[in-house]
């Protein structure tokens, strides 16, 4: 059995286990929360040792083989790139779209969340290399103690043979344990679609969030099904683009109903390399990046978000400055959100209120109902992203064996 249908049978079940089974009680959904977090702990288990032995075999070919600067070029471009174009029709679908006022409520302000961006350097280089590989939620530390590992042992290759031919062996190791948490993770696609079905049916009960429901999930279907192909058809000469589409159906489930870019990057990389047929020493490579700085969704969602804040509080234009404000704010914060894989936009969108200040400080509490779906559709667009961005430079760097539409996993 195909593993997109295993998922999307866990779907199904999910979302019958939220409509049949009796959630009301706070002590059912405490037990559903706990099983999640269990899920996503699992899912994210053999993370980490992948990360670090792939990344640091594929520094090690890519140098080799004189391809490293060019995949990177290709992939921090195409970051770059597709973050500033996803910002920017959020921008102005919430602008062309004048999405319904949200009633203004009065509520208490509680903590508000902040991201310290030296923080994100200290973290990036602990005082032990070590602790690079302890960090769970921000990859970015043990990515780069990877990169630093992988391409230097290309200085001196007779000694650092033994290392080089151990690290290999146990990504091949980890790559084998990590397919078969995925095989088993369709099983808790069960208990996260029910959660997600419950945030769902309490977010459409309240009737006021459904439009900006409706643009993103517009945005999502434009950027998914009409921007991406078109890119591929033109940029990589491929004469059937959507089947890169089709290799994302159960990364982007993870993604959209988990909300958790850290979880996706396990599928992402298995996809990659059994269905788009993205040569080791890329996937490894390319994915990660994306799943630390490939959040143009989130700059989307964070864009839209805040022009229904601001429209909701007064009935004045945007002006065009606010515009850009809006527009470089939404896209620089998107790459702060590295240590958040959950729940990023939201806390972003915190942030901007935070930032812009006259009065709208709080303004992020109109939407604090629906931040778990907003988020989803941040991830769910993310994933395509790095599926599509990955495959881009597959091709550009001829580190691609295409594989046929029957062996796509």
């Amino acid at each position: 059995m195909k593993l997109w249908l295993k998922y999307l049978i866990g779907v199904a079940l999910g979302i019958l286990g939220a409509i049949l089974l009796p959630f009301g009680s706070a002590q059912a959904e405490s037990t559903l929360n706990f099983i999640v977090d269990i899920v996503l702990r699992f899912g994210r288990y053999p993370l980490i040792p992948l990360l670090f032995f792939s990344v640091a075999t594929s520094c090690f070919m890519l140098r080799d083989e004189k391809l490293l600067v060019k995949t990177s070029i290709w992939t921090i471009s195409i970051i770059l790139i597709s973050s500033l174009g996803l910002t920017l029709l959020g921008l102005l679908s919430s602008l062309i779209v004048r999405l319904p006022r949200i009633p203004i409520a009065i509520e208490k302000v509680s903590e508000i969340p902040s991201l310290n961006w030296q923080d994100l350097f200290r973290k990036l280089f602990p005082y032990s290399g070590f602790q690079a590989l302890t960090e769970g939620a921000y990859l970015l530390p043990v990515f780069a103690f990877a990169v630093l590992a992988g391409a230097g042992a290309v200085s001196d290759k007779n000694t650092t043979k033994p290392a080089v031919t151990l690290f290999d062996s146990l990504s091949k190791l980890c790559y084998i344990v990590m397919s078969l948490f995925t095989e088993l993770l369709a099983i808790g696609v069960v208990a996260i679609m029910c959660r997600w079905t419950l945030n769902f049916i309490f977010v459409i009960k309240a009737k006021v969030y459904l439009p900006l429901i409706l643009m993103l999930f517009a945005d999502m279907i434009i950027v998914v099904f009409i921007v991406y192909p078109i890119i591929l058809r033109f940029v990589c000469h491929d004469l059937h683009p959507y089947r890169v589409i089709y290799a994302s159906i159960c990364s982007f489930i993870i993604s959209f109903f988990s909300g958790d870019t850290n979880l996706t990057l396990v599928l992402n990389i298995r996809h990659g390399k059994e269905s788009l047929g993205i040569k080791r020493r890329v996937n490894a490579f390319t994915y990660p990046l994306f799943a630390i700085f490939g959040r143009g969704g989130a700059a989307l969602v964070q864009a839209a978000a805040f022009i229904l804040i601001l429209r909701s509080y007064s009935s004045l234009s945007i002006s065009f400055i606010d515009t850009l404000w809006i527009l470089a704010i939404s896209f620089i914060l998107s790459f702060a959100l590295a240590q958040i894989p959950m729940g990023g936009p939201f806390i972003a969108l915190t942030i901007m209120c935070q930032i812009y200040g006259r009065g709208f400080e709080a303004g992020y509490l109109l939407l604090k109902d629906v931040a778990p779906i907003m988020c989803s559709f941040a991830a769910g667009i993310d994933v395509f992203t790095a599926m599509v961005g990955s495959y881009i430079v597959g091709v550009k760097t001829q580190m691609i064996e295409h594989q046929e539409l029957k062996k796509f996993i």
